[in-house]
């Protein structure tokens, strides 16, 4: 049965938001989504349904349908991406492949009608309306702020990349063929009517993207047309093909997705190495060489039933430790996430602000769902000892504009302890203001260069 959306809730109150990324409202249409909080976000977001029923029985299970009567939720959502707003965003200089895709779903298959080069809007608008070509925008929250706004605020929800691509598919046309995908997927109709058909995964949780042939996939267990507002979740694996009814006016949806490779195989993978390279330094048995050949010849039983031996040992190990350490997932996520929303042309820096901290004041962390806090090797590659070192990741100064992109390698901000710091930074974590005087250091000079380094870095300030 359909669904009726209700008014947003107040949310989780989360104290005083730093100047600079202050939250003031949006020109246009008033937003049904709470942006006081990433929870309350979450909320407003699939509404009316509640969050801890959606993680109970839809999350990773089963598709949902939330279909919205609204006709002001409606337009506010028609003002996230509209068809008109491709001609202005083409003489930002798009280019095909990169930015935009043209394509259509001929005979069950996907045919790319991209040129090369830059996308000129006339010819873009030429091959939508005369060989009814769908236009695919790629990541368009580097360019449209409120989209920027939203999904800043799903990554500090859901503690995972949140990245979307914009589909405006002409009457009468389909542009993909039935296929899965390897993220959680909520799609928002912005204009017009799409007509929907999801069906059984043939992988569950697939961990890659596949087109599925029609043959294979038998009849939908769900079919259905969004309309302006509506909002549709499937979860990764689900097979499903989108086309705009004939008749009808074009349709523009945007797919917001999340929580590719965040699987509990990936984070195994991502902390393995790091119990792996603390049990050998304590074990000589992790150290002894491996037997003679044994690279040369079929693994055999005995090599089997060692590693066996030392996987349970490991486990044992890992039973014990306080710090999960993360070679890569922390940091990735800190390289490549959203910064924080700004008020507007989005260039603002921030910068220090407010009291510099001393020994006598008392501090608090900010931008706390920006920070990541995690344990690891030094890697500085001229420190043969490979210490454990405390680090602390942060995205306030990453770009809006390569968000979700893939083309570039970026070093990290943030800053590095020794593992002596580790007891004191949690301090700043898990209190809501506390005296630089009972940080746990040993000296107050410590203390001092700690609150000093993070304040540099903004992500404390004196209360």
């Amino acid at each position: 049965m359909p669904k009726k959306a209700r008014p947003a809730g107040d949310g989780e109150e989360e104290g005083p938001v730093p100047k600079q990324a202050k939250v003031e409202a949006a020109c246009g249409p008033s937003s049904p989504l709470d942006f006081n909080s990433p929870s309350g976000l979450f909320e407003s977001f699939i509404a009316p349904i509640k969050t801890e029923t959606f993680f109970k029985e839809f999350w990773e299970q089963k598709p949902l349908l939330i279909q919205r009567d609204d006709p002001a939720s409606a337009t506010y959502y028609q003002s996230l991406f509209r068809l008109s707003d491709l001609k202005s965003l083409c003489r930002r200089g798009m280019y095909y492949g990169r930015d935009v895709n043209v394509c259509r779903c001929v005979h069950g298959k996907k045919k790319v009608l991209n040129k090369d080069g830059r996308v000129h809007f006339l010819q873009l608008r030429k091959d939508f309306d005369q060989k009814r070509a769908t236009i695919q925008f790629h990541q368009p929250q580097r360019f449209k702020d409120e989209l920027w706004r939203i999904q800043e605020k799903l990554e500090c929800f859901f503690g995972s990349l949140v990245g979307s691509n914009v589909y405006i598919t002409p009457a009468g046309a389909q542009g993909l063929p039935p296929h899965y995908d390897d993220v959680e997927v909520f799609i928002l109709q912005l204009e017009g009517e799409k007509h929907w058909r999801l069906y059984q995964p043939t992988v569950p949780l697939a961990r890659e993207y596949s087109l599925e042939a029609e043959d294979r996939i038998g009849r939908p267990t769900h079919e259905f047309t969004l309309k302006p507002g509506d909002l549709l979740y499937f979860p990764r694996g689900t097979i499903h093909q989108a086309a705009t009814p004939e008749g009808l006016a074009h349709s523009t949806h945007v797919t917001v997705s999340t929580y590719q490779s965040s699987s509990w195989g990936d984070f195994l993978l991502d902390t393995i190495s790091g119990l792996v390279f603390d049990t050998a330094k304590a074990d000589v048995a992790l150290r002894a060489g491996i037997p003679r050949q044994l690279l040369l010849v079929e693994t055999t039983a005995v090599a089997t039933r060692r590693l066996s031996g030392f996987l349970r040992m490991l486990a044992d190990r890992l039973e014990g430790t306080k710090e999960l350490p993360s070679a890569d997932m922390k940091k990735d996520f800190a390289v490549n996430r959203l910064p924080p929303y700004c008020t507007g042309d989005g260039a603002e820096l921030v910068t220090p602000g407010g009291q510099f901290p001393g020994l006598d004041s008392t501090v608090r962390l900010q931008f706390r769902d920006h920070v990541v806090l995690t344990v690891g090797p030094d890697q500085d590659p001229s420190d043969e000892t490979r210490e454990k070192m405390v680090y602390v990741y942060h995205s306030l100064k990453n770009r809006r504009e390569t968000h979700m992109m893939g083309n570039e390698e970026t070093e990290p901000h943030g800053l590095r302890f020794p593992l002596s710091h580790v007891d004191a930074l949690k301090q700043l974590w898990n209190s809501p203001a506390i005296s630089v005087k009972d940080l746990k250091l040993t000296t107050d000079e410590e203390k001092q260069n700690l609150v000093l380094s993070l304040w540099t870095e903004c992500l404390i300030q004196v209360v």
